[in-house]
């Protein structure tokens, strides 16, 4: 099932009046759930845990043990450099975190629900503006812009997080790598919107026609209320399944980034591994450079795919 149709199924679903507890039952009793859900946390865990659980540094490398397999020191191996790849799994890990969690607070939370709200309850001029706008960003090759914007942005986006750590004082602004992190995560949040605007619009075009919004407008109720108190809460199905699946989508488009060179710089990703690992010599000689950040991304990706299908069930009512 495509993550449209798994999507489409939930929108048809009437607001839910069960609450949270009765959804985690739910969800308790599907063992498929309750495995991807471990493994999100443990792998999302691992990332905001880095600095304290980290065997080493991600800079730290061991000249003397270069490519070997796992070992007492190194459990899952070394790298070309002596790099502990279990280290970088987990430095890589936080990256994930960051990206993943920061496009779906821009992308997915404030600009496609906003959006997908404002242009399915305003239609007319302000839903063509909106969905017009959105063409446009998914007519463009991604990949190829997203290469334009590194090439032309990264020095500037450099200078400005520089500028802004002298101006603020915050330290950590200076870490390598950290300028990279916003030019990642805006180039995504640019295009990342659009799919869940328009889930969200083809879901409120139906609701605004309720009775329930049309007795909020007779008493003067105001747009920015009408959105958010009577709206969102009717979306929250759908939003629930897109924004899971999304987190996948954004967790692997960022390893496809690293991978080619024009994602995350100066900081462990699971991208960057794998492109280290590239090489007819290195897959047969030391799999185990390829196997580590591909099991990692594997088991991610799918987890969230597996639990979006589950949540389907779970708030679908012809699936229950």
């Amino acid at each position: 099932m495509s993550t449209f149709e798994q999507v489409e199924m939930v929108s048809e679903a009437p607001p839910s009046t069960s609450g949270a507890p009765r959804l985690l039952r739910r969800i308790a009793r599907r063992p498929v759930a309750v495995g991807a859900i471990v493994v999100i946390v443990t792998i999302y865990g691992l990332g905001i845990l880095a600095p304290l659980i980290a065997p080493y540094g991600f800079q730290d490398a061991d000249l003397e043990h270069i490519r070997e397999g796992p070992s007492r020191e190194h459990l899952l191996g070394t790298d070309h450099i002596g790099h502990d790849l279990l280290s970088r799994a987990i430095w890589s890990a936080q990256t994930t975190v960051i990206i993943s969690m920061t496009v779906l607070v821009s992308a997915g939370l404030i600009l496609g629900t906003s959006l997908g709200l404002l242009s399915g309850y305003k239609r007319g001029k302000t839903d063509f503006i909106i969905m017009r706008l959105g063409d446009i960003f998914v007519s463009v090759p991604t990949i190829l812009l997203l290469l334009i914007i590194n090439a032309s942005l990264r020095d500037r986006v450099d200078q400005w997080v520089g500028g802004l750590a002298e101006v603020t004082g915050i330290a950590w602004l200076n870490e390598p790598g950290v300028a990279s992190y916003f030019l990642v995560f805006g180039a995504l949040s640019m295009f990342g919107w659009v799919g869940i605007a328009r889930l969200v619009r083809s879901q409120v075009l139906a609701l605004r026609e309720s009775s329930y919004v049309a007795s909020a407008e007779a008493t003067g109720a105001s747009t920015p209320r009408i959105l958010i108190h009577h709206l969102l809460p009717n979306v929250s199905n759908l939003l629930i399944v897109s924004l899971t699946i999304s987190l996948g989508a954004v967790a692997a488009a960022e390893v496809t980034l690293s991978f080619l060179g024009i994602g995350i710089q100066d900081r462990p990703t699971f991208g960057l591994m794998i492109s280290e690992a590239v090489g007819l010599g290195n897959i047969r000689e030391h799999p185990h450079m390829m196997l580590v950040p591909a099991v990692f991304i594997i088991a991610l990706v799918l987890s969230f795919n597996l639990l979006g299908d589950q949540l389907t069930d779970v708030l679908s009512p012809r699936r229950r």
